[in-house]
């Protein structure tokens, strides 16, 4: 049963005013006193207040849709993952409303009060970092959240995901079994992600007694980003004979250069990725690849998302749909 929320007149009896005068300050602050602007945003900040675009009359009741927020509608990873969600939330008669806030969580914040307006039922996120006010936005809605990508990590409410760091900790090993000894993380867009899967890869390398190296950018990762990564870990070591990219599309990116430079892969350089694209594993050499079941990632979250909006009570609140490690041809 979804809590009920702080109303437009919850917010004017606390400031002692009408809700004409709340609603005229939601719209244009300018149009309310300078004194009572102050006070109608402290009420409306304590309060937890999420303006209602649904009629009144359907504000305590179900929507029958689900708000879903991802960092990136262009990454492949998480279009299959909204494959996965869509498959359940369709056979089950319930409505995906999709935003997408690109790995800023003020914009999170902001798209996220948009969809809590239309009375959602449940979201899904895809980062563990969120702002103040996202936090007291969703326990004021009191609705189920599930965070997706990571099943380790601590949630609000309920995880689901692989375990990034034992991913890479398997990969990196994978590539110092077959010989590599200078093996550089490569990391983009400074994730938090990005960032566990830097710890998974540096347990490997001081478990072998090895040296951890990274480069590292907040750029958007690409193909192109892969290939100038290639070019400034050359330049900071240049005795590197293994690349672990944070995902595909940099590894990719880095073969491709190495192919255009002479560079032999993987008798040169060994270079591995992250997620199993599709078209890691029909290039040559077949990329080395963590593989995510993103499919499966995005059934399960939709599962059980829609299993708490139902009031069911989960055994569990952190579900890992596990990886399989691709050695391929390129380590």
């Amino acid at each position: 049963m979804k809590k009920r929320r702080p109303s437009l007149q919850d917010v004017a009896d606390q400031v002692g005013v009408t809700k004409m005068t709340v609603s005229r300050f939601l719209r244009n602050p300018e149009q309310v006193s300078e004194a009572l602007r102050d006070k109608i945003a402290q009420a409306v900040e304590a309060s937890g207040y999420i303006p209602n675009k649904a009629p009144d009359i359907l504000s305590n009741a179900t929507s029958h849709a689900i708000g879903v927020l991802l960092p990136s509608l262009t990454n492949q990873v998480f279009a299959e993952v909204i494959r996965g969600i869509e498959a359940v939330t369709d056979r089950h008669g319930y409505q995906t409303m999709l935003a997408h806030y690109g790995y800023l969580p003020e914009k999170e914040e902001e798209r996220l009060t948009s969809l809590l307006s239309y009375n959602i039922d449940g979201v899904i996120l895809a980062e563990r970092t969120h702002t103040e006010r996202t936090l007291r936005m969703l326990k004021t809605a009191g609705i189920p959240v599930v965070e997706i990508m990571d099943s380790v990590s601590p949630c609000l409410d309920i995880a689901v995901g692989i375990d990034n760091f034992e991913a890479s900790r398997q990969m990196t090993r994978a590539m110092i079994e077959r010989g590599c000894r200078k093996v550089v993380y490569l990391g983009a867009r400074h994730d938090e992600r990005t960032f566990i899967r830097l710890k998974g890869y540096e347990q490997a390398m001081l478990d072998a007694n090895l040296e951890p190296r990274n480069v590292m950018t907040q750029a958007s990762s690409s193909y192109s980003l892969g290939a100038q990564l290639l070019h400034d870990c050359r330049d900071k070591y240049p005795d590197t004979d293994g690349l672990f990219c944070t995902n595909d599309d940099l590894a990719i990116g880095a073969i491709f250069e190495c192919q255009r430079l002479g560079i032999q892969i993987p008798q040169d350089l060994a270079i591995s990725g992250f997620h199993g694209h599709d078209v890691g594993q029909v290039m040559t050499p077949k990329l080395a690849s963590i593989l995510t079941p993103r499919d499966q990632m995005g059934r399960k979250a939709a599962e059980v998302l829609l299993a708490r909006m139902s009031g069911k009570k989960l055994t569990d609140t952190h579900f890992d749909v596990g990886f399989s490690v691709l050695t391929g041809e390129s380590i």
